[in-house]
Parts: C-alpha cells; structure tokens; sequence
C-alpha cells in the first residue's frame, strides 16, 4: 500500500489535469456560476453515485470514478470562487496557481485530521463516504440558504475541503484511478 500522500497526490494530479484541459476547452466560463449552482452540481454528481450504489446497475455509461473526480473539481471551483470573492475574472494562466493553493489548504486539514482520527476512512465503506459527502452538501446548502450565517457550525468553505477529501479517500479505496503520470 502506497502511503496516503502519494496516492492523494496521484489522484490531484488526474484532477488538475482534467480541470486544466476543460480550461482550455471552456475558459473560465463557470466563474459565471454562484456558489449554491455549484453545490448542486457537487449534489447532482453525489447523488448519482448513491443511485448507482443502491440500484447495483446503472444506464449511462460514465464511470462513477469520473463524477468523483467531478466533484473534486466542482468543489475546487468553489473553493476558488470564494478565494475570489468580488473579483470579476481569473486569468487563465493564474488557474493552475489557484487550483494548488486550494488544494494545498486541503490537504493540510487532512494530514491534520488524518492523525488524530488515525486514517479512520481507510476502514470506512465507499458508500458511507458518499452518504457523509451527501450529508456535508445538505448542511453547505443549508448554509447557503441561511445566507452564509450560522452558530456554531464550520462554514461552506469546511464542507467543501471535507467533500474533497472524502472523494480523494473514495477514489483510493475503489482504486478507480491507478494511473501512471
């Protein structure tokens, strides 16, 4: 078993790179979404993982290791549009920047969680990470509808760093992305 940092980082990099060609592609045309539309993109990609888990068979042919990945890069994207928060536009080139500094920041509260829950997913099953993902969406859109307030909960930008986690650990544990960069 490779440690948790090489295999996280092995799974950022297929992101990133995914998330730099679709730049390409699209330019920075999702900048133009709110925060709650990309929750519901994170939402709509969760829920079709939990779909598939339940029903045991599913009708479109997209691997359900490339809606993790989307959610990774949705919540990155959010991520980023709170980092730019009243900002009209992020050059291109500064994405890559951007994209590692947030991932950077996650990363970092995942070491830290990792050794005082002492990598407790490893033991956890895909399909319960993928319900606590569904869990964390419901509270960030909670938030969101409380605009942003809350009392004694973490906010949005907690979820998304959890949510991204949580899909890096699925990803890991299914093996759905061995690749060889």
């Amino acid at each position: 078993m490779k440690p948790t940092e090489a295999e996280y980082q092995e799974i950022i990099r297929h992101c990133q790179a995914l998330f730099e060609k679709k730049n390409q592609d699209y330019g920075t045309s999702w900048r133009i979404l709110r925060l709650p539309s990309i929750t519901d993109q994170v939402f709509i990609k969760a829920q079709r993982i939990r779909t598939i888990q339940e029903k045991g068979v599913q009708k479109v042919s997209d691997e359900v290791s490339t809606e993790f990945v989307g959610i990774i890069n949705y919540c990155v994207m959010a991520l980023i549009q709170i980092s730019l928060e009243g900002q009209s536009d992020a050059s291109s080139a500064s994405l890559s920047a951007l994209y590692e500094q947030q991932i950077q920041d996650v990363m970092q509260l995942l070491f830290a969680k990792n050794h005082d829950y002492g990598e407790a997913w490893r033991d956890m099953r895909v399909s319960s990470m993928t319900d606590i993902i569904l869990m964390k969406l419901l509270r960030i859109k909670q938030i969101e509808d409380n605009q942003g307030q809350t009392l004694v909960s973490e906010g949005v930008k907690a979820g998304y760093q959890d949510i991204i986690n949580y899909a890096v650990f699925c990803l890991i544990k299914s093996n759905a992305l061995a690749t060889n960069d």
